[in-house]
């Protein structure tokens, strides 16, 4: 059977734009109607366009072997990345589709034409990913931890500021600072205009060092 080529898009809430995925999506030559997404929270995988791809208990996968799965970037899969390990592995190994990462060429099992070399450092390159997002992850929470308590040592109220913050933001925040992403792609992925992402930063960045 030829190949299908499917696109995945996600956003976290339902007032966010998937527009920007999808045009990408498309100009990467995958048909409309082969193009699916979800309004979900990255943090889990119970999606229902995800379980429609990947299978669940109650379907069968769309993708089948040698098919090709197509994302703009790896945190539209999720947040979570010992569960995108997860899943990962269950579409090369068990489904044996290939992925491919549009702003990550090294992730990109298509390329490897059954290379056994090209599959592992695509495998690798996930693992130091995972670590370096767990480990960030870790330096967000120290972070977090030491605001709070010198709050509480100078008698101050404790706790992140009363403003409402995109579900996905201390991740994005911390790829801003440290370079992986650009301010306009940060604000992209968190759907805030300019005026309000900066004026959120200076808000998070006083409570990181109160």
């Amino acid at each position: 059977m030829p190949r299908v080529v499917y696109g995945y898009a996600r956003v976290s809430s339902k007032d966010q734009n998937l527009d920007r995925q999808i045009v990408q999506l498309k100009n990467c030559g995958i048909e409309e109607r082969n193009i699916l997404f979800d309004k979900a929270s990255g943090k889990t995988f119970e999606r229902k366009s995800w379980n429609s791809l990947v299978g669940s208990d109650t379907n069968a996968p769309l993708l089948r072997e040698g098919d090709l799965l197509v994302v703009v970037s790896l945190d539209r899969l999720g947040r979570n990345y010992q569960e995108i390990r997860t899943q990962w592995q269950h579409i090369t190994q068990e489904i044996q589709a290939d992925i491919k990462v549009l702003d990550m060429p090294l992730l990109d099992t298509s390329r490897s034409n059954n290379s056994l070399d090209a599959r592992f450092v695509a495998d690798l390159v996930l693992q130091i990913l995972s670590y370096t997002a767990e480990k960030e992850r870790l330096s967000i929470r120290e972070r977090q931890a030491q605001g709070v308590a010198a709050a509480k040592a100078k008698g101050k109220r404790f706790g992140r500021p009363a403003v409402e913050f995109p579900e996905d933001w201390d991740e994005v925040y911390a790829d801003w600072k440290a370079g992986k992403m650009t301010a306009v792609a940060a604000m992209e992925r968190v759907g805030l205009k300019r005026t309000t992402f900066y004026k959120l930063a200076r808000q998070y960045e006083k409570y990181l060092c109160a």
